[in-house]
C-alpha cells in the first residue's frame, strides 16, 4: 500500500453564521462548530483510506477568536499524519466578515480517525506526502502530538477504570 499525498485529503466547505447558530453572546456556538469540524474531518480521513473511518479522538479544539453573525466560515480540512490504522486530520477555520472580506483564523482542530473493515475491525491505512509548508511543518510535530494523544489516552483509561456506572442517585 502506498502513500498518498496529503493535498488528495484536503476538503473544503463554506458555511454562513444565521441566528439560530449563535450563542446567548451572539458568537458561534461552539457545540454547532465541533459538528462542523467532526463532518469536514471525517471526509478527509475517508478520503485518504477509501473505507469506513470513526473518530477516534478530538484531540483538540482551539477557539481563537469569536465568530459572528457576520461572518462565514471556511473550514478546510486534511490528513497530516498515519500510525497503522490510525489518521491524524488537521482542520483550520477561517472566519471572513463578509462585509469587509477580513480573513483570520478563528479556530484550529485536530481529531483522530481510524479505517474500519466491513465487520469494523482496524484496518491499515496508506501513509502521507507533505508538500506545502503548512503540511510539511503539521507532518513534522505530528510525533509530539501522537505521544500526546496515547498519554491522554492512557490516563483516560485509567479514570474510566475508576469511575462508576451506579446511578446517580444511587
Amino acid at each position: 500500500m502506498g502513500s498518498r499525498f496529503i493535498k488528495e485529503t484536503r476538503v473544503v466547505k463554506t458555511n454562513r453564521i444565521f441566528p439560530s447558530d449563535v450563542n446567548n453572546h451572539n458568537t458561534l456556538f461552539g457545540g454547532k462548530l465541533m459538528s462542523y469540524i467532526d463532518d469536514i474531518a471525517s471526509i478527509s480521513a475517508t478520503r485518504h483510506c477509501r473505507q469506513s473511518v470513526v473518530t477516534a479522538s478530538i484531540d483538540s479544539v482551539d477557539f481563537l477568536l469569536p465568530i459572528n453573525p457576520s461572518d462565514s466560515i471556511c473550514l478546510e480540512s486534511f490528513v497530516t499524519w498515519t500510525g497503522k490504522s490510525s489518521m491524524e486530520v488537521f482542520v483550520k477555520i477561517i472566519a471572513e466578515d463578509l462585509m469587509s472580506g477580513e480573513r483570520k483564523i478563528a479556530a484550529t482542530s485536530f481529531l483522530t480517525f481510524v479505517a474500519l473493515d466491513k465487520d469494523k475491525n482496524p484496518i491499515v491505512v496508506p501513509g502521507v506526502i507533505p508538500e506545502s509548508s503548512e503540511e510539511i511543518k503539521l507532518h513534522e510535530t505530528a510525533d509530539l502530538r501522537a505521544q500526546m494523544r496515547k498519554n491522554r489516552r492512557g490516563e483516560s483509561k485509567k479514570l474510566a477504570a475508576f469511575l462508576t456506572t451506579n446511578d446517580p442517585w444511587e
